[in-house]
């Protein structure tokens, strides 16, 4: 099933780090023209930082493929650890619809504690969270969606994950950033 529109995309996530690691994260965004691959992006955010949702408009405006994308595609709402995204400010920005993907329903409890109470800004990066509410399961995944409906998501969640259960832009941009690390592709993708 093929969305009537949604097929070309620009699909981000972060390379891993260390635990102790402070400084810039790479991110890596995938340029996907329905099935085919057609291109790749490199920015970089700051681990724990706020310049996420800056940088990641920078990196796709600044871009060639910013006119022929139509839907943006990331890989949970924090990248570099806190780095959480401002997804109805990323919509607002790009004017393109925002889906967040992830694998597992998030421990919210959990990211909120942390957020709270170790992680600087924390108050301010729990509220962006918060104000896009609870995940929702979507085909083999759980998303959260600014701009479109959860119909118009669902198509587009369906049509791109070929394998396995997340979306194959997101899937391959996960590919690509895990060998940051060691040079070689790692993890679940």
């Amino acid at each position: 099933m093929k969305p009537t529109r949604f097929v070309n995309c620009i699909a981000i996530d972060d390379a891993p780090f260390p635990r102790n690691f402070k400084g810039d994260v790479k991110i890596v965004a995938t340029v996907f023209a329905s099935l085919r691959l057609d291109g790749i992006l490199i920015g970089k955010i700051r681990k724990d930082g706020i310049n996420s949702t800056k940088n990641i408009i920078s990196l796709i405006k600044n871009s060639k493929f910013f006119d022929h994308s139509n839907v943006i595609l990331l890989q949970g709402i924090a990248f570099g650890g806190f780095n959480v995204v401002d997804a109805p400010k990323l919509y607002k920005a790009l004017n393109k619809p925002v889906l967040i993907v992830a694998r597992d329903f998030p421990n919210y409890r959990a990211i909120k504690e942390t957020l709270l109470q170790k992680v600087p800004g924390g108050k301010k990066k729990w509220k962006l969270i918060e104000t896009l509410g609870p995940m929702e399961r979507c085909y083999r995944c759980y998303i959260q969606r600014v701009g479109l409906s959860y119909d118009e998501a669902y198509k587009i969640i369906k049509y791109f994950t070929i394998y396995g259960n997340i979306p194959e832009p997101l899937r391959t941009a996960h590919l690509i950033a895990s060998t940051f690390k060691d040079g070689i592709s790692r993890g679940r993708a």
